[in-house]
């Protein structure tokens, strides 16, 4: 190869080697510029989130806490569900931002089960369950073999079963816990038979029963009240208050704090007593 040539093709590679570190060194500057930009999620707090109900009466309270958080800047969409189990599963998988149906007992079992990452933030009201019955007003009058129906999924049935046991219909075994089953129990000196059906079917079967055990929510969406109800729960200490969830990690979030405080309040108060007519309690 000639002189010329040499040096041209030395020129050529010196030219090469220029656009290669400059590029280099602008992937490095653009790579800096976006470490350094805040992601959405840090760069503001949210002004508009989803939350996840049960249908029925919540949702006329759940309307004045909507207005509550307007006034504070934040803006709610309330995603209505028709069953327990669907709210959790929606709230972990970032479909919506928390989620306001539950209680511990029932979160704990759900975590325990399907390993959700789920976590308490603020209080709304505790529904104490009963015993209800249209054949009989007295648990007393209770027949030998009378049938009784529960809910059956894991924290309600040991609620109920205690509301039994309170009652002196059963006596459960020694230590049990709030997750107690139906083998936990220990006497059943009236033979009742117990009938374990889904929480939003129970109520609906009293007239098929001589008795069950409802959660106070899906009574009144069955048309029992107080007339039909023969016990209930205990309501101080009780560990069964309902309360807003939120995904692990966010629960010291400014959104959150204002979805708290935008429940938390007299005006909504006024409208859960109103709705509940007594049967379900604030507890916040």
């Amino acid at each position: 190869m000639s002189e010329r040539g040499n040096a041209s093709n030395a020129l050529l590679l010196s030219a090469i080697s220029r656009r290669a570190a400059l590029a280099a060194l602008f992937a490095s500057a653009v790579t800096l510029v976006g470490l350094a930009q805040p992601t959405p999620s840090f760069a503001e707090d949210k002004k508009a989130i989803k939350v996840g109900i049960i249908s029925g009466e919540d949702e006329d309270v759940w309307r004045v806490v909507v207005a509550q958080a307007a006034e504070k800047g934040l803006a709610i969409e309330t995603v209505v569900f028709n069953d327990y189990t669907q709210p959790n599963e929606a709230l972990e998988r970032g479909e919506i931002d928390a989620n306001a149906f539950q209680h511990q007992p029932y979160l704990d079992n759900q975590i325990k089960t399907q390993g959700y990452h789920i976590v308490r933030v603020g209080y709304t009201g505790v529904w104490p369950i009963g015993l209800y019955s249209k054949k009989y007003t007295k648990v007393a009058d209770l027949p030998e073999g009378a049938v009784i129906g529960l809910p059956n999924d894991p924290s309600n049935e040991g609620r109920a079963l205690r509301v039994l046991q309170n009652e002196g219909v059963i006596k459960l075994k020694d230590g049990t816990g709030i997750l107690a089953t139906t083998a936990d129990i220990a006497e059943n000196p009236k033979k009742v038979v117990i009938k374990e059906l889904d929480a939003g079917i129970v109520g609906r079967s009293v007239e098929d029963l001589d008795a069950a055990v409802v959660n106070t929510d899906w009574a009144l969406k069955s048309g029992l009240g107080p007339d039909n109800r023969i016990a209930q729960e205990p309501v101080a200490d009780n560990p069964y208050r309902n309360f807003i969830a939120v995904k692990s990690g966010n629960e010291n979030e400014a959104w959150v704090k204002t979805l708290v405080a935008s429940y938390q309040n007299e005006k909504v108060k006024a409208e859960f007593d109103k709705v509940y007519k007594g049967t379900g309690i604030s507890a916040y």
